[in-house]
């Protein structure tokens, strides 16, 4: 914590205390979700102006994030207390109020939002949500109607309506609500499984089945949708997709009691004792109050003939819920079987005194299938047998083979969106640039300048830097400070025609990545620009250059902060730079498509596009990007052409474009 202070100190000497810079690289972090170096940046101009209001807000989103919300809750009524006329401020302790289960408050702060903003649709929803769960169910209604009003044809918000209208138990209205929310977004998993669960509740199996698979279909990873899936297929006897489904519910939520319990019920029924043990067994490790799961490992165990483990089952039960009659009888059984025909005696005496009493409660017993009472258990028993081999083999394929790329993928939903720009850090990974896309992630000029060994680690192509930690933070600020000292030391020595040039051009550069990690772009485009200056012929600096500037409009345009056109074609200036020297830099040519997009000059944008994959053929991301600029423009022929070249190169969500666009 002492290195991350001291180093925000070193960036505001450098800032000369000035503290709307400060704010904006706060407010820039937080957008890039660098949550604890934003903290930092907000402490310290409190410290010097601790009568503003909105780094108390700002600080106060960035420890929602962090999951501290009493401190954000401090936060925000310092903010408040400051200035009281800002919506946000209460709708964010409203947010707070909600995720801490303090509803009034919550609604209150929302309503006090909505005074200065009555027409926001973020404020309208979340009051809706909130007045649900208070089960003000018409004054929740009422807010949504009003949205729905103004946008008639939203998938989600008629998800929200079948929302309230299922918490206020009106499953007539939730099933026309989720209807509607598949016909207006029918690719997007949530509404088909909240359609299928009010079926589901409906009895209406068929249609309820119909529409979990079709959740599942398009890419659901919830495990409830499996759950529920496997409780109608149970109920049709197929226990085989059953188990199949059980089994996946288990793989997505492994620490859910309920998974777990499902599929020890069935496999109690067919039979697998020990494997119904198993499951048993977990589930009462994540959900140890449920009474329910002992009672159905009392019946395992008895079947297995473990009668003093049977019996805690049992005991623990009767210790819980003295009035359970059937848990008596099973216990005396096992106390039986364990020769303890005394203790038997007296269990048996227990239950009776308490069926003249006339008090006992049958609800456990009445929400549960006893093994004993299946009248095909043995019959089943082979068929399982058979079941549990191949479910056995099935698994080992899965781990070997499961991944994002198996099975329908057109039918996994993707947002229609470009694939993003491609930048130099030192970072990258995997998950950035997936290893099936045949794209060339390098280029000689870039990997030349990493032979010379200038940079404290080789830049790598990415379009996606890794997310940093906080002590990778603390790292990299140590960084810019000894590099500031290097570069003080080396302009001390400079004189024309030094080598102490050539040095203090390279630190110019290892600075302002160091930056532009921190997501310091104004720092890092000003050194970058003494390098340039220094050393004109460092074209992979002019195209990091235009990167960063974009990364600064782009924030700057997210914070609905003016943008200045002047910074735009000096990012434009600065790609066309690198194209006419290093005609083959196809990342160049992609990137400013990817900026002609932005400006919608979609036809500019198609040609550099076209140039970009003249360069590299396998440019998986430029015929992704061309393909909907295609369609963008109308041409979807030649958008789903470029779309199914993009697929084959490896960017397999373009199968579920083609499947929605054709």
């Amino acid at each position: 914590m002492y290195i991350v202070l001291a180093c925000c100190m070193s960036v505001m000497s450098m800032a000369q205390l000035n503290t709307d810079r400060i704010t904006a690289i706060g407010r820039n972090a937080l957008y890039f979700d660098d949550y604890v170096l934003s903290i930092q940046y907000f402490n310290q101009v409190i410290k010097l102006k601790p009568y503003l209001s909105e780094p108390y807000l700002l600080r106060a989103i960035a420890k929602i994030q962090l999951g501290d919300y009493v401190g954000a809750e401090l936060d925000c009524n310092a903010a408040i207390e400051r200035n009281p006329f800002q919506p946000g401020a209460y709708y964010t302790r409203g947010f707070i109020y909600r995720h801490t289960h303090q509803l009034e408050k919550a609604e209150q702060d929302f309503s006090e939002a909505l005074i200065f903003a009555p027409e926001n649709r973020t404020y309208i929803a979340m009051r809706a949500d909130v007045l649900a769960e208070l089960q003000q169910y018409d004054r929740a209604m009422q807010d949504i109607n009003h949205l729905l009003h103004r946008d008639p044809q939203s998938a989600a918000l008629h998800f929200e309506k079948g929302t309230i209208c299922l918490r206020s138990n009106d499953t007539i209205c939730a099933l026309n609500a989720f209807k509607q929310a598949t016909e207006y977004d029918s690719q997007n998993p949530a509404n088909w499984s909240a359609l299928g669960l009010v079926q589901l509740m409906q009895d209406h199996q068929e249609d309820a089945l119909i529409s979990l698979s079709n959740s599942i279909d398009y890419g659901s990873k919830w495990a409830g949708d499996y759950i529920n899936r496997g409780i109608i297929y149970y109920r049709k006897h197929n226990y085989r997709s059953a188990l199949a489904d059980y089994d996946k519910a288990v793989a997505l939520a492994p620490r859910d009691a309920q998974c777990f319990y499902n599929r020890g019920v069935l496999r109690q029924e067919l039979g697998d004792y020990n494997r119904a043990l198993e499951d048993f067994t977990q589930a009462i490790n994540y959900a140890p109050d449920q009474i329910e799961i002992y009672y159905q490992r009392g019946l395992v165990l008895l079947q297995l003939r473990q009668w003093q483990e049977a019996w805690q089952d049992f005991n623990t039960i009767i210790m819980r819920y003295p009035h359970f009659l059937p848990a008596y009888y099973l216990a005396a059984q096992a106390q039986t079987s364990l020769g303890n025909s005394k203790e038997a005696l007296q269990l048996r005496q227990q239950a009776y005194n308490l069926e003249q009493k006339k008090d006992s409660i049958q609800s456990l017993a009445t929400t549960m299938q006893m093994a004993e009472s299946q009248p095909q258990q043995r019959d089943r028993r082979k068929e399982f047998s058979t079941l549990a081999a191949q479910n056995q083999e099935s698994n080992v394929e899965e781990n070997k083979y499961d991944s994002d790329t198996r099975g329908s993928v057109q039918k996994r939903y993707t947002d229609v969106v470009n694939e993003p720009n491609i930048f130099l850090s030192y970072y990258a990974t995997n998950t950035n640039v997936d290893a099936l896309r045949q794209t060339n992630y390098s280029h000689a000029t870039v990997d030349a300048y990493n032979r010379t060994m200038r940079l404290p680690a080789p830049l790598r192509f990415t379009t996606k830097e890794l997310t940093l930690t906080a002590d990778m933070v603390n790292q990299h600020f140590a960084q810019i400070s000894s590099l500031s000292h290097q570069i003080d030391l080396l302009e001390q020595m400079a004189t024309p025609h030094s080598h102490n040039n050539s040095l203090l051009c390279a630190a110019y550069i290892a600075r302002a990545f160091e930056f532009a990690l921190v997501q310091d772009y104004t720092s890092a485009l000003d050194d970058v620009t003494r390098a340039i200056l220094m050393e004109g012929d460092l074209y992979f600096a002019y195209f990091c250059r235009a990167n960063w500037r974009y990364k600064w409009l782009e924030y700057k345009r997210a914070m609905g902060e003016p943008t200045d056109a002047a910074d735009f074609e000096l990012m434009m200036r600065d790609y066309d730079y690198v194209i006419h020297h290093l005609p083959d830099f196809s990342f160049a040519y992609y990137n400013k498509a990817n900026m002609l997009c932005i400006q919608q000059d979609f036809k500019a944008a198609i040609s550099y596009y076209t140039q970009a994959i003249a360069k590299d053929s396998d440019f998986a991301e430029a015929y992704f990007n061309r393909g909907l600029t295609y369609i963008y423009i109308g041409d979807t022929e030649k958008g789903i052409t470029d779309l199914s070249k993009a697929g084959e190169l490896g960017i397999y969500q373009a199968y579920n474009l083609i499947s929605r666009f054709q």
